[in-house]
């Protein structure tokens, strides 16, 4: 009997704060988080697109609070969109308090995915349905998101960016 396949776009890994990934105040360093942040939107890129990764960019990341020594740490990475070959990762970073069980929002990242075939050109993946309100807010932003990208790197004019001038000029 074969294992059901994982859901395609979302990825879920725990862990814990161990010594040695720490700084001189016991909180995880934050390189140590990027590179957790970077594996787990690494597998769920590959889940929804079923072909090998790469990191395009790093869009944002917003250390909110320090994770302390011993954390459990559990980073969750969703495709919140797909475009032709690159992928908009949502990451949400948890902490798990150590006496209590609480699970308090730490930290949150947006990485960029491209896929690629065996030569390392960009192929297409696959689109992508949002279910949930949450889903749909971030498959929404994603777009916006992407032109601004495109708008700041010189590689849209502005006047192209019909998301971003329905949002800042209401057409």
């Amino acid at each position: 009997m074969k294992a059901k396949a994982p859901a395609a776009s979302r990825t879920v890994m725990t862990d814990m704060v161990l010594p040695s990934e720490t700084n001189p105040l016991n909180n995880l360093f934050g390189g140590e988080l990027l590179a957790r942040m970077d594996r787990a939107a690494s597998i769920a890129a590959r889940r929804h697109s079923r072909r090998i990764t790469v990191t395009a960019s790093v869009n944002h990341v917003a250390f909110n609070r320090a994770v302390p020594l011993g954390s459990v740490v559990t980073v969750e990475a969703a495709v919140s969109r797909a475009f032709k070959t690159s992928m908009e990762i949502y990451l949400d970073v948890w902490i798990e308090d150590r006496f209590t069980g609480e699970k308090t929002k730490a930290n949150e990242a947006i990485y960029t995915f491209v896929a690629v075939d065996d030569t390392g050109k960009p192929t297409e993946v696959p689109p992508l349905s949002p279910d949930t309100e949450l889903e749909k807010e971030r498959f929404a932003g994603a777009l916006r998101r992407k032109q601004l990208s495109l708008v700041l790197a010189g590689k849209m004019k502005p006047n192209e960016a019909t998301e971003l001038r329905a949002l800042f000029m209401g057409e």
